[in-house]
């Protein structure tokens, strides 16, 4: 027999070459009873000589046991007509298992195993073990191949084992008393399911390439929450492979398929800070953007962009600024910029709070007075935006409450409960103050 790469079928089975070389033999058997997805058996065959050979035999007993698991069902069936008790299963739909929202508590059926991955990897079974739970003593490249393996075939870890109870909260670089307020809402969570909550800031073991996504998996809390954290593919399915529950919130990128995210509504954000300014007369509006490879960012950006499109007022390329990091030298670098063209902009929508700091200084700098000659609005309102000479208008994100939603949904994660979406959004708020006035003459 000869397999060509790709899949080929045969009476509802397949055999499919993956890109390790190695053969996944794949039979339907059903539906499932409550997600009402197709349910298949599963068996994999280490690339091989008798590969090709062994495939089919396994494909053949498969065949052969859905048939019978299907015999069986149809049996009960006729048990359930003429009013006799049956636990079994009802027409084609497979077992009655226990509800999508309890924990698995074994390997279904067909599912690889270590074992299995030990074998098609070329290494044994404990060194799998030490990768799914990220401890110490696999060499860097053994351990790339098995998580490569484990990614191409899906895996992921029976959830039968003991974990440390706590949420931990993974920041990239905690930013001032926004990580505080994230926290905060975990934590009211958290409290009321009696866990712990604690915090990671990875960015100086990313900068030093230290592996902390293993780290978790050694520790393996309840649930991790990821916040402004640009999350590899490979470390979100290395958390998911190990049974980890993951909830991102305010993504860098697009999270990976399936993994819930909690984000605020950054675009409408954006709309309502570009409109404030609209509405007070300004027509040369600026915009200093965070780094576009940022989701919120990007979002923002377009917001803004709408809005003055919607008002006829399209955005002016020379007023458009795009900065490094969501940083108070971002808004002093292109503050300065925007104000020494000869037609500056009477106002400036910033990226977040700390660049319109920035822009407030290069205001200073050259003899500008906020509001009167110069309308300055943020985005986030951290607590020194109140407390600023002028307080500063802003965009609110309710940080807590983010915190709160990613908390219920990673527990509920926890729990074996699928969120009904895997995007949440929290309303922001234009909060107005006295950074923003109508221009001189409008």
């Amino acid at each position: 027999m000869s397999v060509p790469p790709g899949t080929r079928r045969r009476a509802r089975g397949e055999i499919e070459r993956l890109p390790s070389g190695s053969l996944r033999v794949r039979v339907y058997d059903g539906l499932d009873p409550v997600s009402k997805k197709r349910r298949y058996l599963v068996e994999t065959v280490a690339a091989g000589p008798t590969a090709e050979r062994e495939a089919a035999e396994i494909r053949d007993r498969l065949l052969a046991e859905a048939a019978a698991r299907r015999s069986r069902r149809r049996s009960r069936s006729v048990d359930l007509v003429g009013g006799k008790a049956s636990t079994g299963e009802v027409g084609d739909v497979g077992p009655v298992d226990e509800p999508v929202s309890r924990p698995r508590r074994g390997r279904r059926r067909g599912e690889l195993t270590v074992a299995t991955v030990a074998r098609i990897a070329g290494v044994s079974a404990p060194t799998v073990s030490k990768v799914l739970n990220g401890r110490t003593g696999v060499a860097p490249e053994t351990r790339q191949r098995v998580e490569a393996l484990l990614r191409e075939h899906g895996y992921r870890r029976p959830e039968m084992v003991q974990r440390t109870p706590g949420v931990e909260v993974v920041f990239f670089g905690m930013q001032n008393d926004l990580a505080v307020e994230i926290m905060r809402g975990v934590e009211q969570v958290a409290a009321e399911h009696k866990l712990a909550v604690s915090f990671l800031d990875v960015m100086r073991q990313i900068s030093a390439g230290h592996p902390w996504a293993e780290n978790l998996l050694g520790r393996r809390p309840t649930g991790v929450i990821t916040v402004n954290l640009g999350f590899t593919p490979a470390q979100q399915f290395l958390l998911r492979a190990g049974a980890i529950p993951l909830v991102v919130l305010d993504p860098s990128d697009q999270p990976m398929r399936g993994v819930p995210s909690v984000v605020a509504t950054n675009w409408s954000g954006g709309i309502d800070a570009a409109r404030h300014l609209l509405d007070l007369g300004h027509r040369r509006i600026a915009v200093i953007t965070g780094p576009t490879e940022r989701l919120a960012a990007k979002a923002r950006l377009e917001g803004a962009r709408t809005a003055m499109e919607a008002a006829g007022q399209a955005l002016d390329a020379r007023l458009l600024r795009f900065g490094l990091s969501f940083s108070f030298d971002d808004g002093l670098h292109h503050g300065r910029e925007l104000l020494r063209l000869a037609d500056r902009p009477t106002a400036v929508v910033c990226g977040n709070d700390l660049q319109a700091f920035g822009v407030y200084e290069a205001a200073r700098q050259v003899g500008l007075r906020i509001p009167d000659e110069l309308s300055v609005i943020g985005f986030d309102d951290i607590a020194y935006a109140q407390w600023a000479g002028p307080a500063l208008t802003t965009v609110r994100q309710p940080f807590a409450e983010m915190g709160a939603k990613a908390a219920s949904l990673v527990l509920a994660l926890a729990a074996g409960q699928l969120p009904p979406r895997t995007r949440t959004e929290v309303e922001t708020t234009l909060i107005v103050r006295d950074s923003t006035a109508p221009p001189v003459g409008g």
